[in-house]
């Protein structure tokens, strides 16, 4: 980030703010969507699409760095798809969001070895994002590769 490119917002007004967009880029796109409580366990954002069960969306915030930057999760955390939000780092505000499923993203995070303190921890590399989820970016309809919602896992 250059020094004209200073930050007019703290960490958690971001992720804030990257919850609220991704409840209103849904609700526009036809899918009703709705920020949850701050502190809610596991998901921040809970979606309605059509014909289907509520989605729950967790929604991960971070500035774009190239390097060591990774968009984190635990594996016992539930949520439905992953939403990541990541803004330029020139103090433009652009942003790109990915709306991933579940599946494909345990699929592609790294993970240390079961034996290690942090085995319960995902991590997706920021600057990989394009590359393994660009067919997922601005996915507000919530649609996978074969263009259907994803069935939620909440009980019947």
């Amino acid at each position: 980030m250059t020094e004209a490119a200073v930050r007019l917002f703290t960490s958690k007004q971001m992720g804030d703010a990257a919850e609220m967009i991704v409840a209103a880029e849904l609700t526009l796109a036809g899918v009703p969507a709705l920020k949850v409580p701050d502190n809610w366990p596991s998901y921040d954002v809970i979606a309605q699409p059509a014909a289907t069960a509520p989605q729950r969306i967790s929604v991960k915030a971070r500035t774009f760095k190239k390097g060591a930057a990774f968009v984190q999760y635990l594996g016992s955390d539930v949520f439905d798809w992953l939403a990541i939000v990541i803004l330029a780092d020139d103090g433009t505000n652009k942003r790109t969001i990915y709306i991933v499923p579940r599946a494909e993203v345990d699929r592609q995070a790294q993970r240390n070895a079961p034996t290690t303190k942090t085995a319960n921890v995902r991590y997706l590399t920021i600057s990989q994002l394009e590359r393994r989820f660009g067919s997922y970016r601005d996915n507000f309809k919530l649609k996978t590769l074969s263009s259907t919602p994803v069935p939620s896992q909440v009980p019947a």
